[in-house]
């Protein structure tokens, strides 16, 4: 006979329904980037306008995660984190099948409202249930969903996007949603409420100039890559004539040295340190857009996608623990805002290359050279974000490693 499951099994059952929630939140994410070869040509817009949905839905995303985590404190977090889901699954089902582009961008737009508030929150509740011992471990275990959503999740839309088209992709993150939602009610606890952010914490951030630089190193960062990144699906298909096969095995590529880049940054991070890992994140992916150009083929595509994957996600995860560490009285605050800068970066990056895009198309650009200058935007912005890391690395050494 089977007795009722002991605490550490429960802390268990509520990591891996976390993490899996957050696995669907990041296949949701990605599903335009993974799709948009199929979406373009179903919806018939450009390439340019096809971006913007990523752009747009980072924006909401930008500016839901601190105004949501403002208004949800005295709710149960069972009942929101299924709620959230519930809502995602729905926004997605009807996405796929939404008949013209004006439709699908306002049903994107408020089904990304859920991404704001489910991954902020269950890092919130896993800081909660997590014994003191055991809640950094907790916490990166249930982000690791990001990480494997960006091996499993962008190939399978790639390959879903190419083979059935983009509504089928759509229709997988409501389905994914669903099961999240249902193994969420299941295995959480009832009752965890936590209490709103106080108003002195946001005001202490928002004029302290060290943290808002390390908070703005991550939205550079983001700018940098979907410069570039929101676009590299239909990059491969009219640059290097990859086929849907080569495409899904570049997202699944790029994908699991992400995932690899982040299991390195757990096991190092406190012997290196946070600022130390995101400089060399950064310079690992400034060299692969410096180097961008000669990657002609899908073989040296690949090549080129190592440092970038290794760097990449590795480098959001290192400014986590870096902002923790700066002031971790302030973890809430900072940690909501970290969340925005990301999102903001991506709507930053995707709006730059969608105007850069344009303005090649209008100058009768062909397919080869419709995304010239894409790769120097993104380095410029990387750049950027090693100048300000470094600064505000010092003047943290200044005060002896604290805000």
């Amino acid at each position: 006979m089977t007795g009722e499951p002991t605490a550490h099994q429960r802390l268990s059952q509520a990591r891996w329904a976390l993490m899996f929630g957050n696995f669907t939140i990041g296949c949701g994410v990605m599903v335009v980037a993974g799709s948009l070869n199929d979406l373009i040509r179903s919806l018939d817009v450009s390439v340019a306008l096809g971006g913007q949905l990523i752009a747009v839905a980072a924006i909401v995303m930008c500016i839901g995660a601190p105004t949501m985590a403002a208004l949800v404190g005295g709710w149960d977090r069972r009942k929101l984190l299924v709620a959230s889901l519930i809502w995602y699954g729905v926004g997605h089902a009807l996405s796929a099948v939404a008949p013209t582009y004006a439709a699908l961008l306002p049903l994107r737009t408020l089904s990304v409202l859920s991404a704001a508030v489910f991954t902020p929150q269950a890092a919130a509740v896993m800081g909660q249930l997590a014994p003191p011992e055991e809640r950094g471990r907790s916490i990166i275990f249930i982000f690791l969903g990001w990480s494997v959503a960006s091996v499993i999740g962008m190939p399978i839309h790639s390959f879903i996007g190419e083979a059935f088209g983009f509504r089928w992709a759509f229709g997988l993150v409501a389905v994914l949603s669903a099961g999240a939602a249902w193994w969420v009610w299941r295995v959480m606890p009832a009752g965890i409420v936590l209490p709103a952010m106080r108003l002195a914490a946001w005001r202490e951030v928002f004029t302290h100039p060290v943290l808002m630089a390390i908070i703005a190193v991550t939205a550079m960062s983001g700018a940098g890559q979907f410069s570039v990144f929101a676009y590299i699906a239909p990059y491969y298909r009219q640059v290097l004539h990859a086929d849907a096969a080569e495409t899904s095995a570049l997202f699944f590529w790029f994908g699991a040295f992400g995932l690899a880049g982040n299991l390195l940054l757990s096991r190092f991070i406190d012997r290196i340190g946070a600022a130390r890992i995101v400089a060399g994140s950064l310079s690992l992916m400034a060299f692969s857009l410096l180097i961008w150009p000669l990657a002609t083929s899908v073989v040296a595509m690949a090549l080129l996608m190592v440092p970038w994957g290794l760097g990449g996600f590795a480098s959001n995860s290192a400014q986590q623990a870096r902002l923790g560490g700066a002031a971790p009285e302030l973890a809430s605050a900072l940690m909501a805002l970290n969340t925005s800068a990301i999102y903001l970066g991506q709507a930053v990056g995707a709006a730059g290359g969608s105007a850069m895009v344009a303005a090649n198309l209008a100058r009768g650009a062909g397919p080869a050279a419709t995304y010239d200058g894409l790769h120097w935007m993104g380095l410029a912005w990387i750049l950027a974000a090693i100048a300000l890391s470094v600064w505000a690395h010092r003047a943290l050494q200044r005060n002896g490693g604290r805000a």
